[in-house]
C-alpha cells in the first residue's frame, strides 16, 4: 500500500514540474528561449532539452528499456545537451520532451518501486539501484531545473508562478516597495562588514 502511494505522490509531483518547466516558454521569442541568461549560458529551452535527455534515459536504458526513436547527443564536451542548435527547433525539444513523458511513463507505470536498475555513468557501488532510487532523482533533477528556469523567466520579463492558471498580474510598484523593505534589512544588518552606509 505504501509503495502505490509512495509511486502515485513522486509520479504526480513529476508530471506538474515537467508542465511547469514547459510554461516557462509560453510567450516567449525564439531568441529569448535560447539566448544564455547566466554567465554559465544557463538557457530557457536547453534546460528542457536537458530534462528530456535526462528522463528518456533513466527510464529507458537504465531499465533495459531504451527509447524506440534515435537520443540527440547528451553531455559531449560542448555541452550541447544544455542548449539548442541552430538546426534544432523549439517544436522539436518540445515534441521530444513529450514524447519522453509517454516512454518515461510506462516504464513507472509498468515496473515496481523496487524494480532493478543499472545506471553505467554512476561510479560503483551505485551503479545498480531501483525504479524508486531512480523516480527521486529524476524528479530532484526535474524540480532543480524548473526552479532554474522560474529565475530566468523572472529576469526577463518578470512573469513568476507554477502554472498559468495561479499566475498573478504583476504589480511594479508592490514589487519594488518589497525589494526596497529587502534591501534596507540587509543593509542594517551587517553595515559595517559590508561597508555599506548605515540606514536607519
Amino acid at each position: 500500500m505504501i509503495d502505490g502511494f509512495a509511486k502515485d505522490n513522486l509520479h504526480g509531483r513529476l508530471r506538474r514540474d515537467r508542465e511547469a518547466l514547459l510554461w516557462k516558454l509560453d510567450g516567449l521569442s525564439e531568441y529569448d528561449t535560447r539566448r544564455p541568461l547566466t554567465a554559465t549560458g544557463t538557457n530557457l529551452l536547453g534546460l528542457v532539452k536537458h530534462v528530456a535527455g535526462v528522463e528518456v534515459r533513466y527510464f529507458g536504458e537504465v531499465f533495459d528499456r531504451p527509447s524506440p526513436e534515435a537520443l540527440p547527443p547528451w553531455q559531449d564536451s560542448d555541452g550541447n545537451d544544455l542548449w539548442a542548435t541552430e538546426d534544432e527547433t523549439r517544436d522539436q525539444i518540445i515534441g521530444f520532451y513529450r514524447r519522453t513523458w509517454g516512454h518515461s511513463d510506462a516504464t513507472i507505470d509498468e515496473l515496481p518501486l523496487d524494480a532493478p536498475g543499472h545506471v553505467p555513468w554512476w561510479p560503483e557501488p551505485y551503479a545498480d539501484t531501483n525504479l524508486f532510487a531512480v523516480m527521486v532523482h529524476v524528479l530532484g533533477e526535474s524540480i532543480r531545473h524548473a526552479g532554474h528556469a522560474d529565475i530566468l523567466r523572472e529576469g526577463l520579463d518578470g512573469r513568476t508562478g507554477l502554472r498559468a492558471e495561479h499566475e498573478k498580474q504583476i504589480d511594479a510598484e508592490a514589487r519594488a516597495a518589497y525589494c526596497a523593505k529587502i534591501e534596507h534589512a540587509a543593509r542594517s544588518a551587517a553595515p559595517v562588514k559590508a561597508g555599506l552606509p548605515h540606514v536607519t
